[in-house]
């Protein structure tokens, strides 16, 4: 099936503020494609404290440039405490407004990001008859139990997963980030469930167009301007602490510095440098001998163009197996081979089976030392950079991964009937 122009309507629920970078660089690429292919694409958004950080001009301002590229973007207020009765406000807020919007627009689908959008969606799909899509970004439940933040089998992890089951039976199509995820929740490797509703397997992507070296700067410029010319440079990119193993990574860094004195540590990151700063210090890891800068999502590229390897420990737990950690698909995009714990998502497979780096399988000084010879040799090869590319645009890239094998997951729905 193909879709004419203007033939779908979708309404894309999102809990997250439009400023996220998360959002900036995940959500709006994909709601692009979706509207280049000819859906017609509306985005309901909520933003914290929207009267202090918004005003009439910059609301009005984002609403003409999203409208220019065929998103028509709504909003309503964030509302964070006390946690619990604020979230069920949201959501009843948020399913009331979007049901207006679906009357009033004639929405055909309801794309909900995530566990609470799709409660919202739900509660719409049954006021209005649209249809509804689950995209799935992970296993809510089983990380708040991961997390430590819910007891394991508690009340509140047994009404989520009950509210889960709902969401599951209620939804007309499903988009998981993994290969694991959709066998775990739908068993085999099945593009339909058991009773005939599509699945997409959809990972993090990214648009390659922005990890392309322009020709204007080269990998050497920037190093030359961080002064890392002649260096061995690793970099972390994302949050520290919760899911992401600061002292582990911190260890491993430090002993890559031991293993090679030219080393460089170089960490991109929103989070409190000190949360690394001090492990890293502690370790002997020298002043001179990292750098942690907080980097726009825009001008990330020419950060990891300075990097020689990337490295990525997450908390390999039951959760994460329905990850797809977005600083892989960029750092394979910038040319970078990938140091990864194992567990998680479909990383283990992909990392090995494409040879763009390596699996730490334990976290200690051999653990680490075998990974940093095994980067070593894999650096002498001098094709790396050139397979570590053809991986991102191969699995990760958003105009020949993500965004077709979105609009097929809406060829399919609409080519199908809603779950009654």
């Amino acid at each position: 099936m193909s879709l004419p122009p203007d033939s779908v309507r979708t309404l894309y629920l999102c809990y997250f503020s439009l400023r996220e970078p998360l959002v900036q660089t995940q959500v709006l690429p994909y709601l692009r494609q979706l509207s280049a292919a000819g859906i017609q694409v509306h985005l309901l958004t909520f933003e914290p404290r929207l009267r202090e950080s918004w005003s009439v001009e910059d609301l009005t301002k984002q609403k003409e440039r999203l409208a220019t590229e065929g998103i028509a973007w709504f909003y309503l207020p964030y509302h964070k405490r006390p946690s619990v009765p604020a979230t069920l406000y949201d959501i009843v807020a948020g399913a009331r407004y979007a049901a207006k919007l679906v009357r009033t627009y004639k929405i055909d689908v309801l794309h909900a990001r995530s566990h609470v959008p799709a409660m919202m969606g739900a509660l719409v799909k049954r006021w209005t008859g649209a249809r509804l899509i689950f995209d799935i970004r992970g296993f809510m439940p089983e990380e708040y139990v991961d997390a430590g933040l819910w007891p394991a089998g508690g009340s509140i992890y047994r009404a989520v997963k009950a509210t889960e089951r709902w969401l599951l039976s209620s939804a007309d199509a499903f988009v998981v980030l993994t290969e694991r995820a959709r066998e775990i929740l739908f068993g085999g490797g099945a593009d339909t469930d058991s009773l005939g509703r599509p699945i997409e397997v959809i990972p993090c992507c990214m648009d390659a167009e922005r990890f392309k070296s322009p020709a204007t700067e080269t990998a050497e410029d920037v190093r030359g301007e961080l002064n890392l010319a002649g260096r061995r440079v690793i970099v972390y990119l994302g949050a520290l602490g919760g899911w992401y193993l600061t002292e582990e990574m911190a260890e491993f860094l430090a002993t890559a510095h031991r293993q090679d004195s030219n080393t460089f540590s170089l960490i991109l990151t929103q989070s409190q440098p000190d949360m690394i700063s001090g492990p890293l210090r502690a370790l002997g890891v020298s002043n001179e001998d990292y750098l942690i800068r907080k980097v726009a999502p825009a001008d990330v590229p020419r950060y990891l163009r300075a990097a020689d390897v990337s490295l990525s420990f997450i908390k390999p737990c039951y959760s994460k197996q329905a990850s797809s950690p977005t600083k892989i698909a960029e750092a394979l995009a910038s040319g970078l081979p990938i140091v990864s714990n194992a567990g998680i998502g479909d990383l283990d497979a992909m990392i090995e089976g494409d040879r763009v780096g390596v699996i730490v399988r334990e976290f200690n000084e051999a653990g680490y030392l075998e990974a940093m010879s095994a980067l070593d040799a894999m650096r002498q090869d001098g094709s790396i950079a050139v397979r570590c590319k053809a991986s991102a645009i191969s699995r990760f890239d958003l105009s020949t991964v993500g965004g077709p094998r979105y609009v097929r997951l809406y060829e399919r729905l609409m080519a199908g009937r809603a779950v009654e």
